[in-house]
């Protein structure tokens, strides 16, 4: 079979325009980004203000692992199925970061047959947004030191500053660095870090934020640091929030693409489900709700991550009801979750599947805690048996719960229309959706249903650091807010190396920070880290480009 860039470079694109038209948008709702890519402004959001929503489908996964499970694949090709049996549906997926692409994950651009292109733009620059956000958050970065430097009217204290600079890149040796040297004149020394773009609150605002001026305010809302008696200081008191708006302001439209069968894709957005919300843009899910009778759309890494997060915090925030869940499940994470190998994956183990299938059980439990009719997505792979794969549904049949083999990778929307006809039938019951718990409760509280009722966790332990943390969140009186758990994606536990279905066990929290400007907190567990770093053998190693401008190595 050809790689997934050979796959996408020998389809023939459709102009975006006339994915435009598809969708009956006006020309002057849609701003060219060259032939295949386009920004979706406010005339189109106020022209369909009004119009009713269609029913929303939420794609999520079982604990990821090395060997990869296919949910964005298989949001593309749900999306292309829904086409083959004639419904009207928008795919709505996050953009890729430049670190996973150069570092072990790759690109974020779905695989084989159900891609969104035009996919060597998507995986590197694409519409510019990552720098976009990039440079606000630096920007607020700059006014913050600029601010100590010319005077600090503010007295801000040095030692009490809450945010970081950021890069869109696997960069260890800048996770915690000493700026301000080299005397009076470059400004005042301290102790920084940078964090990856994808992790920074700015990102999270922009996902988060309903319209340009909700995005201002949520900007000018971010907790910079503290004085020196103690007192909180907003970006707005250094009137960052302005400016940095300024920057997001061509970010902050929704981006439209296609797939390869040429049916539509919305991707806006993308920050990390394992130390952030997971979840691409309010602005771009109710705009595809608008546009289709069907928005598919996904939460990055397990359901006890990014649905999570999505069910939580952004359904929270954006009043959207999901009418149906997918859980995407594979023969080969099952059998790692029950203790084989990666190398070994490819082998038939129905002993190590039966072990390891508890783990889907698990994320089938957890989610229909929110009242969601849910359905299993079994993603085929050619190694996969019969044996293995009919045990998995066997499994699904004993719990009653919806499936369907998916085979999307290697047919395309043809490979995924049995599941999008299950998935069609799961919307059509009715969702009593309700998030997992109230935000007015305390912070430990919160955290302790998410870690006991998610991942089934027995205990959770606080740090002094965290102790300390939840305290000053309080004083400031922001702990009525969802909790947005920073955790290891490929476990239950902050131990990755737990896997299956562990319980009873200790989760460490180790430290608290309040996003005030997104409107969450955030609580690190484990050895999470918000910079990661590149493994010994990047992606970057293979991705090359010829005297023809021909980019290969991308996946």
């Amino acid at each position: 079979m050809l790689t997934d860039i050979e796959i996408a470079q020998q389809t023939t694109m459709k102009p975006i325009n006339k994915i435009a038209d598809d969708l009956e948008i006006k020309e002057n709702e849609i701003e060219f980004y060259g032939k295949y890519k386009a920004k979706l402004n406010d005339n189109l959001f106020k022209r369909l203000k009004a119009q009713k929503d269609g029913k929303l489908i939420l794609v999520t996964a079982i604990n990821p692992t090395p060997a990869g499970e296919g949910k964005t694949t298989t949001t593309i090709g749900l999306g292309q199925a829904m086409a083959k049996i004639n419904k009207s549906a928008v795919i709505a997926l996050r953009e890729p970061s430049l670190g996973p692409v150069f570092g072990i994950k790759g690109g974020a651009a779905g695989g084989g047959y159900s891609q969104v292109l035009p996919m060597e733009d998507i995986n590197l620059h694409f519409t510019g947004d990552m720098h976009a956000i990039t440079s606000a958050n630096n920007l607020l970065c700059a006014l913050l030191d600029n601010h100590m430097q010319q005077g600090n009217v503010l007295n801000i204290d040095q030692r009490k500053i809450l945010v970081k600079r950021c890069l869109d890149m696997n960069d260890r040796a800048l996770r915690n660095i000493v700026i301000g040297l080299g005397g009076k004149v470059n400004g005042v020394p301290r102790e920084d870090g940078f964090i990856i773009t994808v992790a920074s609150e700015v990102m999270a605002i922009l996902c988060l934020a309903t319209d340009v001026n909700d995005l201002k305010e949520r900007l000018g809302k971010i907790l910079i640091a503290y004085d020196y008696s103690g007192n909180p200081i907003y970006a707005k008191d250094i009137n960052a929030n302005g400016a940095m708006a300024s920057l997001l302001k061509d970010a902050f439209m929704p981006n439209l693409i296609q797939t390869l069968e040429g049916t539509p894709a919305i991707m806006h957005g993308g920050p990390f489900a394992n130390i952030a919300h997971g979840c691409n843009s309010v602005r771009a899910t109710k705009l595809a709700l608008k546009l289709a009778d069907y928005c598919i759309t996904e939460a990055g890494f397990g359901s006890d991550l990014g649905a999570e997060k999505f069910l939580d915090i952004k359904c929270r925030f954006a009043k959207l009801k999901p009418a149906a869940i997918v859980i995407v499940a594979t023969t080969r994470a099952l059998k790692y979750n029950g203790g084989v190998l990666k190398d070994d994956l490819k082998k038939e183990n129905l002993k190590a599947l039966s072990k390891g299938i508890v783990n889907l059980g698990v994320h089938i439990k957890n989610m229909q805690k929110f009242s969601v009719p849910v359905v299993v997505a079994i993603n085929k792979f050619d190694s996969d048996t019969d044996a293995e794969l009919n045990y998995i549904k066997n499994y699904c049949k004993n719990l009653k719960v919806r499936f369907s083999l998916s085979e999307v990778f290697a047919k395309g929307g043809e490979g995924g229309e049995e599941l999008a006809k299950v998935v069609c039938d799961a919307a059509d019951e009715s969702s009593d959706f309700n998030p997992l718990y109230d935000e007015t409760l305390p912070i430990k509280e919160k955290i302790e249903i998410i870690a006991k009722e998610i991942y089934g966790a027995g205990n959770v332990v606080y740090t002094e650091l965290s102790n300390k943390a939840i305290e000053a969140i309080n004083s400031i009186g922001r702990d009525k807010l969802p909790v947005c758990i920073a955790k290891t994606q490929y476990s239950f536990s902050d131990n990755p190396k737990l896997l299956g279905a562990p319980s009873g066990f200790d989760i460490t929290v180790k430290d608290v920070k309040i996003s005030n400007g997104a409107g969450f907190i955030v609580v690190f567990t484990g050895d999470i880290m918000t910079m990661p770093g590149l493994p010994k053998v990047p992606a970057a190693d293979k991705i090359d480009i010829d005297e023809k401008g021909i980019i290969s190595g991308l996946f």
